[in-house]
């Protein structure tokens, strides 16, 4: 007995067109069926032409053709190939366990009792400028207290009372 043939699935791959309109706004189609923007969000432009892409397919998991229809009546046509899926590794690597946290104790005396005491780290020093005006220029990676000359030091401030105490870290 004769064993049936699978029927042939013919290849298909969806079809995005993008109508860039006059004010650059876009009207997006997949496969003929509207694709809007987010609730609450802007209208889609042209230049979030990647994101509109990333929707599209899925995040790239599935290729797409693409039409740009200009406003100008330029047409431009491309496929976007799908970008392959990393696989796992089987074997997990081990975890090392999270360093723990060390957390410091400031004291000073002098507030209101339940006032709001705002808590600052100091990351620099600067010199105030003959008219008085200080303007430190912040470095971003002194935020934190890794600190290159690993000096730290916290200031506590109250709201209410003014009450200003500067004191360094362990």
């Amino acid at each position: 007995m004769r064993r049936p043939e699978p029927e042939a699935v013919p290849v298909s791959i969806p079809l995005v067109v993008l109508d860039v309109r006059e004010d650059g706004t876009v009207g997006v189609t997949v496969d003929g069926s509207p694709l809007h923007p987010d609730p609450f969000a802007p209208p889609l432009r042209g230049s979030s032409f990647g994101q509109i892409i990333d929707r599209a397919t899925d995040d790239r998991t599935t290729p797409a053709r693409v039409e740009v229809r200009e406003a100008d009546g330029t047409t431009f046509t491309d496929i976007i190939a799908a970008q392959r899926r990393q696989t796992p590794d089987p074997t997990p690597e081990r975890e090392e366990p999270a360093p723990r946290t060390v957390f410091h104790t400031v004291e000073g005396d002098g507030f209101v009792p339940g006032e709001d005491v705002a808590v600052a780290v100091v990351t620099g020093h600067t010199d105030a400028s003959g008219t008085g005006t200080a303007r430190p220029p912040i470095d971003p990676a002194r935020l934190g207290p890794d600190a290159e000359s690993g000096v730290v030091e916290v200031v506590l401030f109250g709201r209410i009372s003014g009450t200003t105490i500067i004191r360094r870290l362990p």
